[in-house]
Protein backbone atom coordinates (compact mmCIF):
# COMPACT_ATOMS: atom_id res chain seq x y z
CA UNK A 1 0.00 0.00 0.00
CA UNK A 2 2.91 2.37 0.73
CA UNK A 3 4.16 1.85 -2.82
CA UNK A 4 0.69 2.70 -4.19
CA UNK A 5 0.61 6.00 -2.31
CA UNK A 6 4.23 6.88 -3.16
CA UNK A 7 3.85 6.10 -6.85
CA UNK A 8 0.57 8.02 -7.08
CA UNK A 9 2.05 11.03 -5.30
CA UNK A 10 5.20 11.14 -7.42
CA UNK A 11 3.27 10.70 -10.67
CA UNK A 12 0.77 13.44 -9.80
CA UNK A 13 3.51 15.85 -8.76
CA UNK A 14 5.52 15.29 -11.92
CA UNK A 15 2.45 15.34 -14.17
CA UNK A 16 1.31 18.63 -12.65
CA UNK A 17 4.65 20.20 -13.46
CA UNK A 18 5.93 20.55 -9.87
CA UNK A 19 9.28 19.36 -8.62
CA UNK A 20 8.76 15.77 -7.58
CA UNK A 21 10.20 14.02 -4.60
CA UNK A 22 12.78 11.31 -5.29
CA UNK A 23 11.29 8.06 -6.60
CA UNK A 24 10.54 5.27 -4.13
CA UNK A 25 13.51 3.18 -3.11
CA UNK A 26 14.31 0.63 -5.82
CA UNK A 27 12.57 2.65 -8.56
CA UNK A 28 14.59 4.11 -11.42
CA UNK A 29 14.66 7.89 -11.76
CA UNK A 30 12.93 9.40 -14.77
CA UNK A 31 15.25 10.16 -17.70
CA UNK A 32 16.24 13.81 -18.04
CA UNK A 33 16.18 16.03 -21.06
CA UNK A 34 12.39 16.25 -21.49
CA UNK A 35 10.48 19.51 -21.67
CA UNK A 36 7.53 20.20 -19.38
CA UNK A 37 4.75 18.75 -21.52
CA UNK A 38 6.84 15.76 -22.51
CA UNK A 39 7.69 15.06 -18.88
CA UNK A 40 4.05 15.33 -17.83
CA UNK A 41 3.06 12.82 -20.52
CA UNK A 42 5.84 10.49 -19.45
CA UNK A 43 4.73 10.70 -15.81
CA UNK A 44 1.13 9.90 -16.71
CA UNK A 45 2.18 6.91 -18.82
CA UNK A 46 4.53 5.68 -16.08
CA UNK A 47 1.66 5.49 -13.61
CA UNK A 48 -1.10 4.26 -15.91
CA UNK A 49 1.06 1.50 -17.41
CA UNK A 50 2.57 0.37 -14.11
CA UNK A 51 2.10 -3.26 -13.03
CA UNK A 52 0.23 -1.91 -10.01
CA UNK A 53 -2.80 -1.26 -12.24
CA UNK A 54 -2.80 -4.85 -13.57
CA UNK A 55 -3.65 -3.88 -17.14
CA UNK A 56 -6.56 -1.54 -16.30
CA UNK A 57 -9.35 -3.91 -17.41
CA UNK A 58 -12.80 -2.33 -17.11
CA UNK A 59 -14.54 -3.36 -13.90
CA UNK A 60 -11.33 -4.15 -11.99
CA UNK A 61 -9.48 -2.51 -9.11
CA UNK A 62 -6.69 -1.56 -11.50
CA UNK A 63 -9.05 0.37 -13.73
CA UNK A 64 -10.61 2.10 -10.73
CA UNK A 65 -7.14 3.24 -9.62
CA UNK A 66 -6.52 4.62 -13.10
CA UNK A 67 -9.87 6.44 -13.05
CA UNK A 68 -9.07 7.96 -9.65
CA UNK A 69 -5.69 9.10 -10.97
CA UNK A 70 -7.26 10.79 -14.01
CA UNK A 71 -9.92 12.47 -11.86
CA UNK A 72 -7.21 13.93 -9.66
CA UNK A 73 -5.27 15.07 -12.72
CA UNK A 74 -8.43 16.86 -13.90
CA UNK A 75 -8.76 18.47 -10.48
CA UNK A 76 -5.12 19.58 -10.43
CA UNK A 77 -5.39 21.00 -13.95
CA UNK A 78 -8.50 22.97 -13.03
CA UNK A 79 -11.13 21.10 -15.02
CA UNK A 80 -14.56 21.12 -13.42
CA UNK A 81 -16.24 17.82 -12.53
CA UNK A 82 -18.84 16.94 -15.17
CA UNK A 83 -19.86 13.41 -14.29
CA UNK A 84 -22.75 12.12 -12.19
CA UNK A 85 -23.95 14.12 -9.17
CA UNK A 86 -21.21 16.73 -9.28
CA UNK A 87 -18.38 14.17 -9.46
CA UNK A 88 -15.83 13.41 -12.17
CA UNK A 89 -17.30 9.92 -12.68
CA UNK A 90 -20.10 8.64 -14.91
CA UNK A 91 -21.23 5.19 -13.80
CA UNK A 92 -21.43 2.72 -16.70
CA UNK A 93 -23.54 -0.43 -16.05
CA UNK A 94 -22.07 -3.52 -17.65
CA UNK A 95 -22.71 -7.24 -18.01
CA UNK A 96 -19.51 -9.26 -18.03
CA UNK A 97 -19.48 -12.65 -19.71
CA UNK A 98 -16.76 -15.27 -19.40
CA UNK A 99 -16.76 -18.36 -21.61
CA UNK A 100 -16.30 -21.70 -19.88
CA UNK A 101 -14.36 -24.68 -21.17
CA UNK A 102 -16.84 -27.14 -19.69
CA UNK A 103 -19.63 -28.00 -22.10
CA UNK A 104 -18.09 -26.18 -25.07
CA UNK A 105 -18.42 -28.12 -28.33
CA UNK A 106 -18.42 -27.60 -32.07
CA UNK A 107 -19.32 -30.77 -33.98
CA UNK A 108 -20.25 -31.16 -37.65
CA UNK A 109 -22.17 -34.30 -38.58
CA UNK A 110 -21.86 -35.52 -42.17
CA UNK A 111 -22.56 -38.71 -44.03
CA UNK A 112 -18.85 -39.53 -44.11
CA UNK A 113 -18.39 -39.13 -40.37
CA UNK A 114 -18.40 -36.51 -37.66
CA UNK A 115 -15.96 -33.61 -37.60
CA UNK A 116 -15.23 -32.52 -34.05
CA UNK A 117 -13.25 -29.36 -33.39
CA UNK A 118 -11.06 -28.93 -30.31
CA UNK A 119 -11.59 -26.12 -27.83
CA UNK A 120 -8.84 -23.46 -28.05
CA UNK A 121 -6.75 -25.36 -30.62
CA UNK A 122 -9.43 -25.15 -33.33
CA UNK A 123 -12.33 -23.02 -32.08
CA UNK A 124 -13.59 -20.83 -29.30
CA UNK A 125 -17.27 -20.54 -28.37
CA UNK A 126 -18.71 -17.07 -28.32
CA UNK A 127 -20.03 -15.44 -25.17
CA UNK A 128 -23.79 -15.66 -24.79
CA UNK A 129 -25.10 -12.62 -22.91
CA UNK A 130 -28.67 -13.92 -22.85
CA UNK A 131 -28.22 -17.32 -21.19
CA UNK A 132 -25.81 -19.17 -18.95
CA UNK A 133 -25.86 -22.24 -21.21
CA UNK A 134 -26.63 -22.60 -24.88
CA UNK A 135 -26.85 -25.27 -27.55
CA UNK A 136 -28.12 -25.25 -31.11
CA UNK A 137 -28.11 -27.85 -33.88
CA UNK A 138 -28.81 -26.63 -37.38
CA UNK A 139 -27.61 -26.73 -41.00
CA UNK A 140 -24.85 -24.32 -42.00
CA UNK A 141 -24.75 -21.70 -44.71
CA UNK A 142 -21.70 -19.75 -45.86
CA UNK A 143 -22.54 -16.04 -46.34
CA UNK A 144 -19.24 -14.51 -47.44
CA UNK A 145 -18.53 -11.52 -45.22
CA UNK A 146 -22.18 -11.14 -44.15
CA UNK A 147 -22.40 -7.80 -45.94
CA UNK A 148 -25.62 -6.39 -47.35
CA UNK A 149 -24.81 -3.18 -49.26
CA UNK A 150 -27.58 -2.49 -51.77
CA UNK A 151 -26.19 0.98 -52.45
CA UNK A 152 -23.11 -0.77 -53.88
CA UNK A 153 -25.01 -3.56 -55.62
CA UNK A 154 -23.58 -6.11 -53.18
CA UNK A 155 -25.46 -8.78 -51.23
CA UNK A 156 -23.61 -11.64 -49.57
CA UNK A 157 -26.97 -13.24 -48.72
CA UNK A 158 -28.14 -13.54 -52.33
CA UNK A 159 -29.31 -17.02 -53.33
CA UNK A 160 -29.44 -18.56 -49.85
CA UNK A 161 -31.89 -18.81 -46.97
CA UNK A 162 -30.34 -17.99 -43.60
CA UNK A 163 -33.42 -18.53 -41.43
CA UNK A 164 -33.00 -21.33 -38.90
CA UNK A 165 -29.37 -21.93 -39.91
CA UNK A 166 -25.88 -21.34 -38.57
CA UNK A 167 -24.29 -18.60 -40.68
CA UNK A 168 -20.59 -18.98 -41.45
CA UNK A 169 -18.74 -15.82 -42.47
CA UNK A 170 -15.48 -13.87 -42.68
CA UNK A 171 -14.75 -10.61 -40.91
CA UNK A 172 -14.19 -7.41 -42.84
CA UNK A 173 -15.78 -6.16 -46.04
CA UNK A 174 -14.90 -6.51 -49.73
CA UNK A 175 -11.63 -4.89 -50.79
CA UNK A 176 -13.46 -3.55 -53.84
CA UNK A 177 -15.47 -1.18 -51.61
CA UNK A 178 -14.35 2.40 -51.16
CA UNK A 179 -12.66 2.88 -47.79
CA UNK A 180 -15.65 4.56 -46.16
CA UNK A 181 -18.19 1.90 -47.07
CA UNK A 182 -15.64 -0.78 -46.30
CA UNK A 183 -15.20 0.58 -42.79
CA UNK A 184 -18.95 0.76 -42.17
CA UNK A 185 -19.75 -2.70 -43.49
CA UNK A 186 -16.79 -4.29 -41.67
CA UNK A 187 -18.38 -3.45 -38.34
CA UNK A 188 -19.21 -6.56 -36.33
CA UNK A 189 -22.43 -4.93 -35.18
CA UNK A 190 -23.59 -4.50 -38.78
CA UNK A 191 -22.98 -8.19 -39.45
CA UNK A 192 -24.83 -9.39 -36.37
CA UNK A 193 -27.76 -7.11 -37.10
CA UNK A 194 -27.94 -8.48 -40.65
CA UNK A 195 -27.78 -12.10 -39.45
CA UNK A 196 -30.37 -11.55 -36.73
CA UNK A 197 -32.72 -9.83 -39.17
CA UNK A 198 -32.53 -12.86 -41.48
CA UNK A 199 -33.31 -15.37 -38.74
CA UNK A 200 -29.92 -17.00 -38.20
CA UNK A 201 -29.83 -19.16 -35.05
CA UNK A 202 -26.04 -19.38 -34.91
CA UNK A 203 -22.98 -17.62 -36.28
CA UNK A 204 -19.41 -18.79 -36.89
CA UNK A 205 -16.64 -16.31 -37.72
CA UNK A 206 -13.79 -17.74 -39.78
CA UNK A 207 -10.11 -16.87 -39.70
CA UNK A 208 -8.31 -16.13 -42.96
CA UNK A 209 -4.68 -16.55 -43.98
CA UNK A 210 -3.95 -12.83 -44.43
CA UNK A 211 -5.08 -11.77 -40.97
CA UNK A 212 -3.73 -14.88 -39.29
CA UNK A 213 -0.26 -14.13 -40.65
CA UNK A 214 -0.34 -10.93 -38.60
CA UNK A 215 -2.32 -12.17 -35.61
CA UNK A 216 -1.83 -15.93 -35.20
CA UNK A 217 -4.80 -17.92 -33.95
CA UNK A 218 -2.82 -19.46 -31.09
CA UNK A 219 -1.78 -16.03 -29.75
CA UNK A 220 -5.36 -14.84 -29.47
CA UNK A 221 -6.86 -18.16 -28.40
CA UNK A 222 -4.59 -18.52 -25.39
CA UNK A 223 -6.47 -15.60 -23.86
CA UNK A 224 -9.85 -17.32 -24.12
CA UNK A 225 -10.49 -16.64 -20.41
CA UNK A 226 -10.60 -12.87 -20.92
CA UNK A 227 -14.17 -11.62 -20.60
CA UNK A 228 -16.48 -9.84 -22.97
CA UNK A 229 -18.97 -7.16 -21.99
CA UNK A 230 -22.23 -5.54 -22.98
CA UNK A 231 -23.91 -2.37 -21.77
CA UNK A 232 -27.10 -2.75 -19.77
CA UNK A 233 -30.19 -0.72 -20.61
CA UNK A 234 -32.48 0.98 -18.09
CA UNK A 235 -34.34 -2.28 -17.51
CA UNK A 236 -31.13 -4.20 -16.82
CA UNK A 237 -31.15 -6.10 -20.12
CA UNK A 238 -27.97 -6.41 -22.19
CA UNK A 239 -27.78 -4.20 -25.28
CA UNK A 240 -26.79 -5.81 -28.61
CA UNK A 241 -27.09 -9.32 -27.20
CA UNK A 242 -29.07 -10.68 -30.23
CA UNK A 243 -30.90 -13.41 -28.28
CA UNK A 244 -32.24 -15.02 -31.47
CA UNK A 245 -28.67 -15.97 -32.39
CA UNK A 246 -28.41 -18.64 -29.74
CA UNK A 247 -24.79 -19.69 -30.26
CA UNK A 248 -21.65 -18.23 -31.81
CA UNK A 249 -18.08 -19.37 -32.31
CA UNK A 250 -14.83 -18.44 -34.01
CA UNK A 251 -12.72 -20.86 -36.01
CA UNK A 252 -9.04 -20.71 -36.95
CA UNK A 253 -7.79 -21.01 -40.54
CA UNK A 254 -6.57 -24.58 -40.13
CA UNK A 255 -10.00 -25.66 -38.88
CA UNK A 256 -11.83 -23.58 -41.50
CA UNK A 257 -10.11 -25.65 -44.17
CA UNK A 258 -11.77 -28.74 -42.74
CA UNK A 259 -15.16 -27.04 -42.66
CA UNK A 260 -15.06 -26.51 -46.44
CA UNK A 261 -14.16 -30.13 -47.22
CA UNK A 262 -16.84 -31.58 -49.48
CA UNK A 263 -18.40 -28.16 -50.13
CA UNK A 264 -18.97 -26.70 -53.59
CA UNK A 265 -15.88 -24.53 -53.08
CA UNK A 266 -12.77 -25.66 -51.26
CA UNK A 267 -11.01 -23.49 -48.69
CA UNK A 268 -8.28 -22.22 -51.03
CA UNK A 269 -10.83 -20.91 -53.51
CA UNK A 270 -12.88 -19.30 -50.75
CA UNK A 271 -9.81 -17.61 -49.29
CA UNK A 272 -8.80 -16.33 -52.72
CA UNK A 273 -12.29 -14.99 -53.38
CA UNK A 274 -12.21 -13.16 -50.08
CA UNK A 275 -9.14 -11.25 -51.22
CA UNK A 276 -10.61 -10.48 -54.63
CA UNK A 277 -14.03 -9.48 -53.28
CA UNK A 278 -15.90 -12.15 -55.27
CA UNK A 279 -17.33 -14.37 -52.51
CA UNK A 280 -20.59 -16.23 -53.16
CA UNK A 281 -23.00 -17.70 -50.64
CA UNK A 282 -23.77 -21.43 -50.56
CA UNK A 283 -25.01 -24.10 -48.18
CA UNK A 284 -22.39 -26.19 -46.41
CA UNK A 285 -22.75 -29.96 -46.06
CA UNK A 286 -23.89 -31.52 -42.79
CA UNK A 287 -25.37 -30.21 -39.61
CA UNK A 288 -23.46 -28.43 -36.86
CA UNK A 289 -23.95 -28.46 -33.12
CA UNK A 290 -22.66 -25.47 -31.17
CA UNK A 291 -22.83 -25.54 -27.38
CA UNK A 292 -21.25 -23.81 -24.44
CA UNK A 293 -21.72 -22.03 -21.16
CA UNK A 294 -21.06 -18.52 -19.95
CA UNK A 295 -20.51 -17.07 -16.49
CA UNK A 296 -22.45 -13.78 -16.33
CA UNK A 297 -21.77 -11.00 -13.80
CA UNK A 298 -23.24 -7.53 -13.50
CA UNK A 299 -20.69 -4.88 -12.65
CA UNK A 300 -20.00 -1.18 -12.95
CA UNK A 301 -17.15 0.87 -14.36
CA UNK A 302 -16.74 4.61 -14.87
CA UNK A 303 -16.06 7.19 -17.52
CA UNK A 304 -14.06 10.11 -16.11
CA UNK A 305 -15.42 13.49 -17.25
CA UNK A 306 -13.86 16.95 -16.87
CA UNK A 307 -15.14 20.29 -18.19
CA UNK A 308 -13.53 23.51 -19.38
CA UNK A 309 -16.55 25.86 -19.58
CA UNK A 310 -16.93 27.95 -22.70
CA UNK A 311 -16.48 31.71 -22.55
CA UNK A 312 -19.33 32.72 -24.87
CA UNK A 313 -22.78 32.68 -23.20
CA UNK A 314 -24.38 31.97 -26.58
CA UNK A 315 -22.11 28.97 -27.37
CA UNK A 316 -21.03 27.58 -23.99
CA UNK A 317 -23.88 25.04 -24.01
CA UNK A 318 -22.25 23.39 -27.04
CA UNK A 319 -19.47 20.90 -26.30
CA UNK A 320 -16.36 19.71 -28.11
CA UNK A 321 -15.56 16.26 -26.69
CA UNK A 322 -12.00 14.97 -26.35
CA UNK A 323 -11.84 11.22 -25.70
CA UNK A 324 -9.24 8.58 -24.92
CA UNK A 325 -9.95 5.11 -23.62
CA UNK A 326 -8.48 4.48 -20.21
CA UNK A 327 -8.94 0.71 -20.11
CA UNK A 328 -6.77 -2.06 -21.50
CA UNK A 329 -7.28 -5.83 -21.45
CA UNK A 330 -6.05 -6.63 -17.94
CA UNK A 331 -4.35 -9.87 -16.89
CA UNK A 332 -4.10 -12.71 -19.39
CA UNK A 333 -2.00 -15.62 -20.55
CA UNK A 334 1.64 -15.25 -19.62
CA UNK A 335 4.21 -14.51 -22.30
CA UNK A 336 7.82 -15.00 -21.21
CA UNK A 337 6.63 -15.07 -17.61
CA UNK A 338 4.60 -11.85 -17.79
CA UNK A 339 0.81 -11.90 -17.65
CA UNK A 340 0.07 -8.19 -17.13
CA UNK A 341 -1.06 -6.49 -20.32
CA UNK A 342 0.00 -2.97 -19.33
CA UNK A 343 -1.14 -1.10 -22.45
CA UNK A 344 1.50 1.64 -22.43
CA UNK A 345 0.79 2.72 -26.00
CA UNK A 346 -2.76 1.33 -25.91
CA UNK A 347 -3.88 3.57 -24.38
CA UNK A 348 -1.96 5.04 -21.47
CA UNK A 349 -0.15 7.25 -23.97
CA UNK A 350 -3.37 8.37 -25.64
CA UNK A 351 -4.85 9.26 -22.24
CA UNK A 352 -1.70 11.20 -21.34
CA UNK A 353 -1.90 13.08 -24.66
CA UNK A 354 -5.50 14.02 -23.88
CA UNK A 355 -4.49 15.31 -20.45
CA UNK A 356 -1.73 17.41 -21.98
CA UNK A 357 -4.16 18.78 -24.58
CA UNK A 358 -6.33 19.90 -21.65
CA UNK A 359 -3.30 21.52 -20.06
CA UNK A 360 -2.60 23.40 -23.30
CA UNK A 361 -6.16 24.70 -23.54
CA UNK A 362 -6.28 25.73 -19.88
CA UNK A 363 -3.11 27.78 -20.35
CA UNK A 364 -4.86 30.25 -22.67
CA UNK A 365 -8.16 32.07 -22.92
CA UNK A 366 -11.11 29.69 -22.74
CA UNK A 367 -12.65 28.83 -26.12
CA UNK A 368 -16.15 30.10 -26.82
CA UNK A 369 -17.60 26.58 -26.73
CA UNK A 370 -17.12 24.27 -23.77
CA UNK A 371 -14.48 21.55 -23.86
CA UNK A 372 -15.17 18.11 -22.39
CA UNK A 373 -12.42 15.61 -21.60
CA UNK A 374 -13.67 12.04 -21.23
CA UNK A 375 -11.47 9.09 -20.31
CA UNK A 376 -13.76 6.27 -21.35
CA UNK A 377 -14.04 2.73 -20.07
CA UNK A 378 -14.53 -0.62 -21.85
CA UNK A 379 -13.22 0.40 -25.27
CA UNK A 380 -11.48 -2.94 -25.43
CA UNK A 381 -14.85 -4.64 -24.87
CA UNK A 382 -16.57 -2.92 -27.79
CA UNK A 383 -16.42 0.90 -27.42
CA UNK A 384 -18.91 0.60 -24.57
CA UNK A 385 -17.93 3.56 -22.41
CA UNK A 386 -17.89 5.88 -25.41
CA UNK A 387 -21.27 4.60 -26.56
CA UNK A 388 -22.71 5.13 -23.11
CA UNK A 389 -21.47 8.70 -22.96
CA UNK A 390 -22.47 9.54 -26.54
CA UNK A 391 -26.02 8.30 -25.93
CA UNK A 392 -26.32 9.50 -22.31
CA UNK A 393 -24.08 12.58 -21.96
CA UNK A 394 -23.66 13.96 -18.47
CA UNK A 395 -23.99 17.57 -19.65
CA UNK A 396 -26.87 19.63 -20.93
CA UNK A 397 -26.51 20.90 -24.46
CA UNK A 398 -25.31 19.29 -27.69
CA UNK A 399 -22.07 17.48 -28.40
CA UNK A 400 -20.84 19.08 -31.63
CA UNK A 401 -17.53 17.33 -32.34
CA UNK A 402 -15.33 14.49 -31.09
CA UNK A 403 -11.53 14.47 -31.10
CA UNK A 404 -10.27 11.00 -30.17
CA UNK A 405 -6.85 9.75 -29.12
CA UNK A 406 -6.08 6.05 -29.26
CA UNK A 407 -2.79 4.15 -29.32
CA UNK A 408 -0.44 6.74 -30.86
CA UNK A 409 2.55 4.49 -31.56
CA UNK A 410 5.42 6.98 -31.37
CA UNK A 411 8.51 4.80 -31.59
CA UNK A 412 10.56 7.45 -33.40
CA UNK A 413 10.74 11.20 -33.91
CA UNK A 414 8.14 11.84 -36.62
CA UNK A 415 7.12 15.00 -38.46
CA UNK A 416 3.51 14.07 -39.21
CA UNK A 417 0.28 12.61 -37.90
CA UNK A 418 -2.35 10.43 -39.60
CA UNK A 419 -5.83 12.00 -39.32
CA UNK A 420 -8.31 9.12 -39.49
CA UNK A 421 -11.77 10.06 -40.77
CA UNK A 422 -10.91 13.72 -41.39
CA UNK A 423 -12.29 13.64 -44.92
CA UNK A 424 -15.89 13.15 -43.79
CA UNK A 425 -16.61 16.53 -42.24
CA UNK A 426 -15.61 20.17 -42.10
CA UNK A 427 -13.22 19.18 -39.31
CA UNK A 428 -10.79 18.59 -42.17
CA UNK A 429 -10.20 22.32 -42.59
CA UNK A 430 -9.64 22.74 -38.85
CA UNK A 431 -7.14 19.88 -38.77
CA UNK A 432 -5.29 21.23 -41.80
CA UNK A 433 -5.07 24.76 -40.43
CA UNK A 434 -4.01 23.65 -36.95
CA UNK A 435 -1.35 21.31 -38.33
CA UNK A 436 0.01 23.98 -40.67
CA UNK A 437 0.27 26.43 -37.79
CA UNK A 438 2.38 23.94 -35.82
CA UNK A 439 4.46 22.75 -38.78
CA UNK A 440 3.09 19.20 -38.52
CA UNK A 441 2.49 17.18 -41.68
CA UNK A 442 -0.68 15.22 -42.42
CA UNK A 443 -0.39 11.77 -43.99
CA UNK A 444 -3.32 9.71 -45.34
CA UNK A 445 -4.12 6.45 -43.57
CA UNK A 446 -1.43 4.00 -44.75
CA UNK A 447 -3.59 0.99 -43.88
CA UNK A 448 -7.20 1.74 -44.82
CA UNK A 449 -7.90 -1.99 -44.94
CA UNK A 450 -7.63 -2.02 -41.12
CA UNK A 451 -10.84 0.13 -41.02
CA UNK A 452 -9.79 1.80 -37.78
CA UNK A 453 -12.41 4.54 -38.16
CA UNK A 454 -15.03 2.06 -36.88
CA UNK A 455 -12.71 0.42 -34.35
CA UNK A 456 -12.10 3.17 -31.83
CA UNK A 457 -14.21 5.41 -29.65
CA UNK A 458 -14.89 8.10 -32.23
CA UNK A 459 -17.26 5.68 -34.00
CA UNK A 460 -19.65 5.78 -31.04
CA UNK A 461 -20.00 9.52 -31.64
CA UNK A 462 -20.23 9.11 -35.42
CA UNK A 463 -23.16 6.75 -34.89
CA UNK A 464 -24.88 9.58 -33.02
CA UNK A 465 -24.38 11.91 -35.98
CA UNK A 466 -21.47 13.82 -34.39
CA UNK A 467 -18.52 14.68 -36.70
CA UNK A 468 -15.31 13.13 -35.38
CA UNK A 469 -11.63 12.72 -36.10
CA UNK A 470 -9.01 10.38 -34.68
CA UNK A 471 -5.39 11.53 -34.95
CA UNK A 472 -2.95 8.65 -35.03
CA UNK A 473 0.83 8.67 -34.81
CA UNK A 474 2.72 9.69 -37.92
CA UNK A 475 4.82 7.47 -40.15
CA UNK A 476 7.41 9.93 -41.52
CA UNK A 477 10.53 9.88 -39.39
CA UNK A 478 12.66 12.98 -39.10
CA UNK A 479 15.71 10.84 -39.75
CA UNK A 480 15.96 9.35 -43.26
CA UNK A 481 17.53 6.27 -41.70
CA UNK A 482 14.39 5.36 -39.74
CA UNK A 483 11.34 3.61 -41.20
CA UNK A 484 8.57 4.69 -38.83
CA UNK A 485 5.90 2.69 -40.69
CA UNK A 486 7.96 -0.49 -40.29
CA UNK A 487 8.32 0.23 -36.57
CA UNK A 488 4.54 0.60 -36.32
CA UNK A 489 3.97 -2.68 -38.15
CA UNK A 490 6.47 -4.41 -35.86
CA UNK A 491 4.51 -3.11 -32.88
CA UNK A 492 1.25 -4.49 -34.26
CA UNK A 493 2.68 -7.94 -34.88
CA UNK A 494 4.82 -8.17 -31.75
CA UNK A 495 3.36 -6.00 -28.98
CA UNK A 496 -0.27 -5.06 -29.69
CA UNK A 497 -2.49 -6.56 -26.96
CA UNK A 498 0.55 -8.28 -25.50
CA UNK A 499 2.32 -7.92 -22.12
CA UNK A 500 5.25 -6.31 -23.95
CA UNK A 501 3.23 -3.13 -24.63
CA UNK A 502 4.90 -1.44 -21.68
CA UNK A 503 7.12 1.50 -20.84
CA UNK A 504 10.31 -0.41 -21.67
CA UNK A 505 9.51 0.31 -25.32
CA UNK A 506 11.21 3.44 -26.73
CA UNK A 507 8.30 5.87 -26.48
CA UNK A 508 9.16 9.17 -28.19
CA UNK A 509 7.60 11.70 -25.83
CA UNK A 510 8.42 14.86 -27.84
CA UNK A 511 6.29 13.51 -30.72
CA UNK A 512 3.50 12.74 -28.26
CA UNK A 513 3.68 16.30 -26.92
CA UNK A 514 3.37 17.69 -30.46
CA UNK A 515 0.23 15.57 -30.92
CA UNK A 516 -1.19 17.03 -27.71
CA UNK A 517 -0.55 20.56 -28.99
CA UNK A 518 -2.21 19.69 -32.29
CA UNK A 519 -5.29 18.26 -30.58
CA UNK A 520 -5.56 21.37 -28.45
CA UNK A 521 -5.19 23.63 -31.49
CA UNK A 522 -7.96 21.75 -33.31
CA UNK A 523 -10.21 21.99 -30.27
CA UNK A 524 -9.54 25.74 -30.00
CA UNK A 525 -10.44 26.31 -33.66
CA UNK A 526 -13.65 24.30 -33.37
CA UNK A 527 -14.48 25.91 -30.06
CA UNK A 528 -14.09 29.45 -31.39
CA UNK A 529 -15.73 29.03 -34.80
CA UNK A 530 -19.06 30.70 -35.46
CA UNK A 531 -20.55 27.51 -36.94
CA UNK A 532 -20.55 23.96 -35.65
CA UNK A 533 -18.69 21.27 -37.61
CA UNK A 534 -20.90 19.50 -40.12
CA UNK A 535 -20.75 16.48 -42.37
CA UNK A 536 -19.69 17.23 -45.92
CA UNK A 537 -22.46 17.25 -48.50
CA UNK A 538 -23.23 13.70 -49.62
CA UNK A 539 -20.85 12.08 -47.13
CA UNK A 540 -21.68 8.43 -46.42
CA UNK A 541 -21.54 8.72 -42.63
CA UNK A 542 -23.44 12.00 -42.73
CA UNK A 543 -26.21 10.37 -44.78
CA UNK A 544 -26.25 7.26 -42.61
CA UNK A 545 -26.04 8.82 -39.15
CA UNK A 546 -26.32 12.58 -39.59
CA UNK A 547 -29.81 12.82 -38.11
CA UNK A 548 -29.12 10.50 -35.17
CA UNK A 549 -28.12 13.15 -32.64
CA UNK A 550 -30.93 14.45 -30.40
Amino acid sequence: MKRVVALLAVSLLVACGREAAPPPEGEAAAPGGLAGGERRIEADVAFLADDLLEGRAAGTRGYDLAALYVANRYRALGLQPAGDDGSYFQAVPLLEGRRQREGAAFVVRRAGGDLEFTFQDDFLPGINYSAGTHAVTAPMVFVGQAVHAPELGHDDFAGVDVAGKIAVYFSGAPATFANTQRAFHASGRQKMEALAARGAVGAVSLGNPVDEAKYPWARGARNWQMPGMRLLDESGAPIDAYPGIRATASLGVHAARQLFEGAQMDADEVFARRESGTLKAFDLPGQATLSGSTSLTRLESSNVVGLLPGSDPALAAEHVVFTAHLDHVGIGAEVDGDGIYNGAFDNALGTAVMLEAANELLAGPAPRRSMLFVAVTAEERGLLGAEYFATRPTVQGPLVANINMDMPVFLADVTDVVPIGVEHSTLEADVQAAAAGLGIGLTPDPKPEEVVFVRSDQYAFVRRGIPAVYLDAGIKARSPDVDALALYEDFLTGHYHQPSDETSLPIHYPSAARLARLNAAIGLRVGDADARPRWKDGDFFGRTFGQAAP
